[in-house]
Order: structure tokens, then C-alpha cells, then sequence
């Protein structure tokens, strides 16, 4: 997997979402590389990594970052991941293949109407996105179109960099693996816990005005990992790293101390 890898000190591996890449970490990673050695990867199909044959479903991806994690000897590396990637470090704690976790805004604990919801609101969110990629640069620059195409992703997506939502839509719009992920993700089973090691800190961070993994799903999230601490941002979206930098670079620096 492609990876940028930044600072010094102890490692932590950061694992981005559904449609993005490495980038999708620009917000806090230089915060968190002043006092750890941080790797952040490109999923397969995503970024600058190439599509692996089961690269469209959850668990081929969490079998590309268990196999990275062995290939690169880091085992029991502190993991951060996003949506996507939060569930897919959960699944990894799980398993007993890393150390302390912190997952922002996990999806997998979605039931009944709100697979569909998950389904038909993020599914129909990419293929706009792939329809106006020719007209990202110029509507990223603009508040109000900002606003129009992540206001289910961000509490205040007007007043997000610009450069920043121009790469993380172009981003999307690339990932050739989406639609196939949107689907076994909104119709495989609920993501199961606990995590393997109740010594290793876990921390699930939730956006309390997430409109794609609604907040009535930390509960199940909690229930699922009864040792993990559950912490919300109050005034966050589905990307507390965009929303809340400074208090998202605060809740990992506290987790994997």
C-alpha cells in the first residue's frame, strides 16, 4: 500500500475512510508527527494504491491492512482510523493485531431502515460527485456549494479549507471500488467486538451531528466493545478531523499515550 510516513518517535498508523486517502488525515497529521512517527496509507482502490481483487468488500480490506501490518513489522501498532477506517481498526482490535485505538464516527452498526439510509444517501452522494468532477475545483472555492455537497459529512462544511474539500471529492470520485464497498457495507453483518485486548485503551469518538453514522449508533458501538471509552464531539460531524481538529489531535494523543 502506498504510504506517507512523517516524524519520530513511536509509531501510529492512521487508516482513512470510504473514498478517501491519506489525505484525509492533512487536518491533524502534523500536529501528531511532532511527537510520534506517524504512517498514513492509502487503502487499495484508494490514493495512490491500486484495487486487490477483494478490494470491494470490508473484510478484503481489513485482510490488506492485516497483511501491511506483517510485511512492515508492526504489529501492535497504536491505530487511528476514520468511518470506514474506524470500523476497519475496531475489526483489527478485535483481532488482537494492534495496540491502543481510536475510531471516529465507525460505520457497521447501522440496522434496518438505516442500511438503506446508508446506502442510498452515500451511494447517490458518489455518483454526483464522479458526474461534476470537471467542476470540483471551481465549486470547493465557492461557500454555498460546499455546503450543498457535504452537509451530510460536515457540521460546518462552509468553512472547511477549500483545497481540502476539492481533494477529498476528487478523491472519492476516483475510487474505483466505491459503489461496490457502498453495497457490501450497507448489506454485510453488523460490525461484532469485543476487542481482543481489554488492556489496550479504545476510544470510539462520535460526531454528534453525524448525518451518515447516526449517533443512535455509538450505543450499539459500545455494546459491541464494552471496554471501550466513548467520547463526543459535541459540535462535529461524520469528520471530527475536519469539524474538530485540535480536540480530534487532543483524544488520539490522550488514547495512545
Amino acid at each position: 500500500m502506498h504510504q506517507i510516513q512523517r516524524g519520530s518517535g513511536p509509531k501510529l498508523l492512521l487508516i482513512h475512510g470510504l473514498g478517501g486517502s491519506w489525505r484525509s488525515w492533512s487536518t491533524v497529521i502534523d500536529a501528531l508527527s511532532a511527537e510520534r512517527t506517524v504512517i498514513a496509507v492509502d487503502l487499495p482502490g484508494h490514493g495512490a494504491t491500486p484495487a486487490e481483487a477483494d478490494s470491494g468488500t470490508f473484510h478484503g480490506l481489513v485482510g490488506s491492512v492485516e497483511r501491511y501490518i506483517a510485511d512492515k513489522d508492526l504489529a501492535g501498532v497504536d491505530v487511528a482510523g476514520s468511518s470506514m477506517g474506524a470500523r476497519i481498526v475496531l475489526e483489527l482490535a478485535r483481532r488482537g493485531k494492534v495496540g491502543n485505538v481510536v475510531a471516529l464516527d465507525p460505520g457497521g452498526f447501522w440496522r434496518g431502515w438505516e442500511r438503506t439510509f446508508f446506502k442510498t444517501t452515500i451511494g447517490a452522494s458518489g455518483r454526483l460527485v464522479r458526474a461534476i468532477r470537471p467542476a470540483l475545483p471551481v465549486l470547493s472555492r465557492n461557500a454555498a456549494s460546499r455546503s450543498a455537497l457535504l452537509a451530510q459529512l460536515s457540521a460546518r462544511p462552509w468553512k472547511l479549507d477549500p483545497k481540502l474539500v476539492e481533494t477529498e471529492l476528487a478523491s472519492l470520485s476516483a475510487t474505483s471500488t466505491f459503489d461496490a464497498l457502498v453495497r457490501d457495507l450497507g448489506d454485510g453483518p453488523e460490525q461484532t467486538g469485543p476487542a481482543a485486548d481489554p488492556s489496550r485503551r479504545l476510544v470510539i469518538g462520535w460526531g454528534r451531528r453525524d448525518r451518515l453514522c447516526l449517533p443512535r449508533q455509538a450505543a450499539r458501538a459500545k455494546l459491541a466493545f464494552p471496554s471501550a471509552e466513548l467520547h463526543w464531539f459535541e459540535a462535529s460531524g461524520h469528520f471530527p478531523m475536519w469539524d474538530m481538529p485540535e480536540e480530534t489531535i487532543a483524544v488520539i494523543r490522550a488514547a495512545v499515550q
